[in-house]
């Protein structure tokens, strides 16, 4: 399962109220493969669909498919703020990047 930080747990919580989405969740789902891992994306989501799985966090559920459990598991979920903007990233400490773009798990 994935590990979610105090942070990102109030960031969706947050951005759950703000978007009148209480009582909705978070699908997490594969966007891509890249030379640094697998890219993430999220989305609301109201509810578990078939052939999902949920792992219930404080005040919410994530949803998410088997594949994207493979690559999610020993990753954590954060919130970042950085010069360049403010969000939510996913990172796996297994994954080092590569050396042509710099890039980590995120």
């Amino acid at each position: 399962m994935v590990d979610v930080s105090p942070e990102a747990t109030k960031f969706i919580k947050d951005l759950l109220t703000k978007n009148e989405k209480q009582g909705f969740g978070v699908k997490i789902y594969m966007a891509g493969v890249g030379c640094s891992g697998p890219q993430f994306g999220m989305a609301f989501q109201e509810s578990k669909k078939d052939g999902e799985i949920e792992q219930k966090v404080d005040g919410f559920s994530f949803y998410f498919d088997d594949e994207t459990r493979e690559f999610l598991d020993g990753c954590k979920i954060d919130f970042i703020e950085t010069p360049q903007g403010s969000g939510l990233i996913i990172q796996n400490p297994e994954m080092s990047g590569c050396g042509s773009c710099g890039g980590g798990c995120h």
